[in-house]
């Protein structure tokens, strides 16, 4: 009998906010996760502003760690709130950034969108923005489930910890629905 695959996910919150619901929710991902998944945050508060001018024949240094760490993961995820209908600018630029990389990170890589926010959609616009982005990096984003977390101060109690059962059912699926689709890209799972 073969042991189980394990996979190793990186995860970006897309608020710098201490408090923020995203950085909740993506920890309660990382409690949630199958025994079988590791979810990882990683920063891009470091990441000074794109410019081509700057950054075309070096990128900056502090942009490395994180291209490494998309490169050599078996998934992204990315949670986020909406800004003005958007991706949040500090999130696009990090982006923008990794993605003049030479190694292309983003290019077949499985990738999950969810995000939260006080308002009724849920992120739903900016994480229709995100799925236009994706493609041009030649990334690949799971359809389903879509995780759009509305009244997100009802969803989290005192302590930032997920209450919503609803939510709490969908985030392992969401883990699994990655899985299945980073086996499909060919990418082999990371050793344990």
């Amino acid at each position: 009998m073969s042991a189980e695959k394990h996979y190793h996910f990186v995860a970006l919150s897309g608020s710098l906010r201490k408090g923020s619901y995203n950085t909740m929710a993506l920890k309660a991902l990382q409690q949630l996760a199958p025994s079988n998944i590791t979810v990882e945050q990683v920063f891009f508060d470091k990441i000074p502003m794109y410019n081509a001018d700057l950054h075309t024949e070096q990128l900056p240094e502090e942009v490395v760690p994180l291209v490494h760490k998309i490169k050599e993961s078996d998934g992204v995820i990315i949670v986020s709130p909406e800004y003005n209908y958007s991706i949040p600018g500090a999130l696009k630029n990090a982006i923008d950034v990794v993605s003049r990389h030479p190694d292309k990170p983003f290019s077949e890589k499985a990738v999950a969108i969810m995000g939260a926010s006080q308002g009724q959609i849920g992120t739903a616009r900016m994480q229709y923005h995100l799925r236009q982005v994706m493609v041009f990096l030649n990334a690949f984003v799971i359809n389903k489930p879509e995780i759009m977390i509305s009244s997100a101060q009802h969803k989290f109690d005192e302590n930032g910890n997920l209450t919503d059962e609803f939510l709490i059912k969908q985030f392992p699926l969401l883990l699994q629905s990655l899985a299945r689709l980073s086996d499909k890209m060919g990418h082999e799972p990371a050793s344990i």
